[in-house]
């Protein structure tokens, strides 16, 4: 069996998205013929703690580990953190009072010293340990996965030590992504996040991306060839579910899964829910607003702004097999599209779970992104844009409807090429096309 090394920061017992992509692809890459060894830190910045997705990681697998040194810890006494306290991405803010001047101060240093990004200190020591170990073990290909674009560095070292073919994996992008101007980069540290970025993109032996848009952006960065595989569901996260865990909730329950940034603050659901509470008591009495994930304080306040604030109910964390319920649960499911320049080409690892569960999706975000289109060729739900109220009003009130007569349902298709199973296959024929 062939013998590929993978080398990504976020591995259980890590939750959060940044996990689900390759534990599946490792979960399934020996039906295919490749045998994954993963290479990841030994103590890890985890967004958040899941030890359950820790089952899902077949048996026999190698995990190779080493120390990274991180510079969280000073960022936490700079900034009046407590040592446990989670590092949120995409400058999500739970509280008004992380905005003053030290906050925006560390977002210099981040931006402008740690490039390309704080785990920078990991590359060199990576490098040489991977090294060392390749020339010991029999190893037929790299997978590096970003972000942390440091372990594409890790990788592009390892493949100038190596000479192996390497394939670099972007979940999100690089210098296009929706907080890189927040980073508050100087030219010097603009230029090298570009540098670094075209280096990667040149020297891998292949680079997948998850969306076309992306592949799009990319193109016009490095001209080349690039493959959109991207994230998806994995039938096995249902299979264990009670029929009890499946029935759908007695309120009218719209849920988002994942951080709600005030990128994500969706003004024009909120102003049409509000007007639907004041019209009608009985969609007033059933209505819920259901967040699993951390919410930026600009969210809640907003909520509050046009009277809905009590019908919030926010967990901050859940593990996996917890949000697949949470899903199946849920009347509508809110797919919100950062309202960022980017935002036509985002299309988040949520999507899928969203369809695989059957609950008709509410998205707002760009009519014409990736994320629309992958909502309307499946028919699972539907699209409104990032100021559209009235259409979007019109058609709450009748999912409502349907909702108390318990017809409320989506009719998806064509979903099946999402399956983790299948996009599995498609990145082990990719590894084989270049060894």
């Amino acid at each position: 069996m062939k013998k590929v090394l993978i080398i990504t920061y976020y591995w259980p017992p890590s939750g959060g998205g940044g996990v689900q992509r390759w534990l599946k692809f490792v979960k399934y890459l020996r039906k295919f013929g490749w045998e994954p060894v993963v290479f990841t830190p030994e103590n890890p910045e985890m967004p958040a703690e899941d030890v359950s997705l820790l089952n899902e990681i077949p048996g026999g697998i190698e995990v190779i580990k080493n120390k990274i040194w991180e510079p969280y810890s000073f960022y936490k006494k700079f900034t009046g953190r407590k040592r446990e306290q989670k590092i949120q991405t995409a400058f999500l803010s739970e509280k008004k009072s992380n905005q003053g001047w030290m906050e925006r101060l560390s977002v210099w240093v981040r931006g402008n010293l740690f490039i390309p990004d704080a785990r920078r200190f990991w590359i060199k020591p990576s490098v040489n340990l991977l090294s060392t170990y390749v020339k010991k073990n029999k190893v037929d290909a790299i997978v590096t996965t970003g972000p942390p674009h440091s372990a594409h560095l890790i990788g592009l070292g390892l493949k100038k030590q190596s000479g192996l073919p390497w394939l670099a994996d972007f979940r999100d992008p690089w210098t296009n992504i929706d907080f890189y101007k927040e980073l508050k980069l100087g030219k010097r540290a603009d230029s090298k996040h570009h540098q670094l970025e075209q280096m990667v993109l040149a020297k891998a032996d292949a680079v997948v991306v998850i969306s076309p848009g992306m592949k799009r952006e990319f193109e016009t960065t490095v001209p080349r060839s690039y493959h959109v595989i991207p994230n998806g569901y994995d039938l096995d996260d249902r299979a264990e579910m009670s029929a009890q865990q499946a029935i759908i909730s007695s309120r009218f329950s719209l849920a988002h899964i994942g951080s709600l940034t005030r990128t994500r603050n969706p003004e024009n659901l909120w102003n049409a829910l509000s007007q639907l509470v004041v019209e009608d008591a009985a969609f007033a009495s059933d209505l819920e607003i259901r967040n699993i994930g951390k919410m930026d304080f600009r969210v809640a306040e907003s909520l509050k702004a046009v009277g809905l604030g009590s019908y919030l109910s926010s967990t901050e964390y859940l593990p996996h097999k917890e949000v697949v319920i949470e899903q199946n649960k849920a009347a509508l499911l809110l797919l919100l599209i950062n309202n960022t320049p980017n935002a036509k080409l985002i299309l988040t690892g949520k999507i899928f779970e969203y369809l695989a569960s059957g609950r008709p999706v509410i998205c707002i975000g760009p009519t014409d992104g990736d994320a629309a289109r992958v909502i309307r060729e499946s028919g699972c739900g539907k699209v409104y844009g990032f100021n559209e109220i009235k259409k979007l009003k019109t058609d709450l009130q009748e999912y409502y409807n349907l909702f108390k007569r318990q017809e409320l349902k989506a009719k998806c298709g064509n979903v099946e090429q999402f399956d983790r199973k299948n996009l599995t296959g498609k990145i082990a024929g990719l590894l084989d096309s270049i060894i």
